[in-house]
This record gives C-alpha cells, structure tokens and sequence, in this order.
C-alpha cells in the first residue's frame, strides 16, 4: 500500500498524492498539522493529571456538516510537516509529561504516522499511541498499524446508512466503521489501566448523540451491548452544538434537549453497559464524568 494510487481509506480514490492528486479526503503526500497541545478535557483516563499530548491532524475522508473542528477538517487549516518534525513532535509532548500520544483524525496520513513512531521510539518515545478516528477506517490500512497503536479511540456515529449519507455524505458508515471497530478490537483487546488509572493499551468507542436523533443513538448502543466485549468503554458524548452547516438544518439547528438527554441516560441503563462515561450536559463541551462503576 503506498501514497501513488491510495487505497488508505475506504474511499479508495485511487489518485497519486504523491503528485498532489487530490481525493475525498484533500490530502497530498505532506503531513499536515493544524496544531500539537497538552489537552486536559478528554476522558479522565486519557487527560489524567498531565494532559493528553493531542496532534491535530488537518484534512478529513467524512464531511460532517455539524463538525465542531471544521476549519481544520473541512477547509485544511494548518501547516505541513515532514515525518522527522511529526517524530520530534511525539517526543516533545512526552518531554512535556503528556500521558500519551494522542493522533487526532489521523486517517490520511497512516503511513507517514507509521514511520514517525518507528523514528521517535528509537529516540526514547515511551508512552501509549492513541489513534482518535471518525471510524470510518479501511482494515487493510489498521493491519498495518498493528504494533504501532496501543489505543484505538473510534466514533461509532450513525446507524442508519440514510444519516450517514444526509449528515457526512458517506454511503455506508456503519458496515465499514463496524468492521473497523472489531479489527481494532482484534489487535488491542479491552482496555487496560496503570496503577494511576490511565489507560495503556485497548479500544475505547465514542458517540455523539445528536439532536432529533434519538433513535440512531440507541440502535448504535444497542448494536455496541450486543456485538462488543462489556469490558471496552463506551463514552457517551452529549456536547453537541450547531456549528459549521449544521445552523441551516432544520434537524440539527439546536443543542440536545433535556428530555433526549435523559432518554438516552435512561437506555443506557436499560441496557446494563458494564463500562464508560456520560457526558453531563451543561457541562464543559468536553468534560466527562463516569456514569456507571463497578
């Protein structure tokens, strides 16, 4: 698999990014980055005390008209960078104390990520590889990351094929995120924790519940209770706000209500999910709190 007739998604456009042939996703051969940060608001199990050590990848193979970072996903903001500076950039977050590498919509760039970790763990690079995706992820390019990544961190986001298409312009998001979910799970397992609680190894899955959609929510949960080890965390996000073109939808115009809120809380129960967090609403948009222990 390389970058001349790419393949690394499940879009498969087949154009040569190393001649700046452009597909769905917009990306050439060049990593491109639109920032690095400690990030102190993800799951308590991956901020913990010292923050995440977030890379934010520019570009996305989703057009998600609700994205809450579309300058970046969306329109490309950012810089290019070669491998050496992504290398070098792992290992100033862990210089920094972050508690782990944390590659946030990294798809397009697999490869690139792959020979960057490969340079910052022969200098020194210690702490866990967080791959944070949108899901819809080609098996074929996860296998490749197998032995690279510690942590998968996918979004199961629709159900229905219908909303996918409606929301992302993707035709068949669950199928293709459903077998990514369970080639990740293949390689990483259950998530498991240091003495200090910080999660080392695993898959851990999110879901934005969004507002008018109620119902794809508690199918995606439904199918999660039945098809996935209770030990992986489910992370329930409800911080969804109309941005981007999401304020022109009539059925995405508005933040969740209280009701569709608690509907949801309520499933989860029903359900008996063993493990994860629920976001507070009202809450920070990205501040998690647990919502069921042992």
């Amino acid at each position: 698999m390389d970058l001349t007739k790419c393949e690394i998604c499940p879009h498969k456009c087949g154009v040569n990014r190393t001649k700046n042939e452009i597909g769905r996703c917009k990306s050439t051969d060049k990593i491109k980055i639109a920032l690095y940060s400690l990030h102190h608001f993800e799951e308590p199990c991956i901020s913990g005390k010292h923050g995440s050590g977030t890379v934010f990848f520019s570009n996305c193979n989703l057009n998600c008209i609700y994205c809450q970072n579309y300058e970046i996903s969306q329109q490309g903001k950012g810089r290019e960078i070669s491998i050496e500076q992504l290398a070098d950039i792992m290992i100033e977050q862990q210089n920094r104390q972050a508690e782990n590498i944390n590659l946030v919509t990294p798809t397009s760039y697999a490869l690139q990520i792959i020979e960057a970790i490969k340079i910052a763990k022969k200098s020194g690079l210690t702490i866990p590889i967080i791959y944070n995706t949108n899901g819809y992820e080609n098996v074929e390019t996860l296998k490749l990351l197998e032995g690279y990544v510690d942590v998968y961190l996918p979004d199961l986001k629709y159900y229905d094929n219908a909303i996918g298409k409606k929301y992302s312009k993707i035709d068949n998001y669950f199928e293709i995120a459903t077998k990514a979910i369970q080639e990740m799970y293949r390689q990483v397992g259950s998530p498991k924790f240091d003495e200090q609680g910080m999660i080392q190894k695993g898959l851990m899955i999110r879901h934005l519940v969004l507002p008018n959609n109620i119902e794809n929510s508690k199918k995606i949960l439904k199918w999660l209770k039945d098809n996935i080890d209770e030990d992986v965390y489910i992370d329930i996000m409800a911080q969804y706000f109309p941005t981007y073109k999401a304020k022109e939808s009539e059925d995405l115009n508005r933040k969740l209500t209280k009701e569709e809120y608690e509907e949801i809380e309520e499933f989860v129960y029903v359900l008996d999910i063993k493990n994860g967090y629920m976001q507070d609403l009202g809450e920070h948009e990205e501040k998690f709190v647990p919502k069921w222990e042992d």
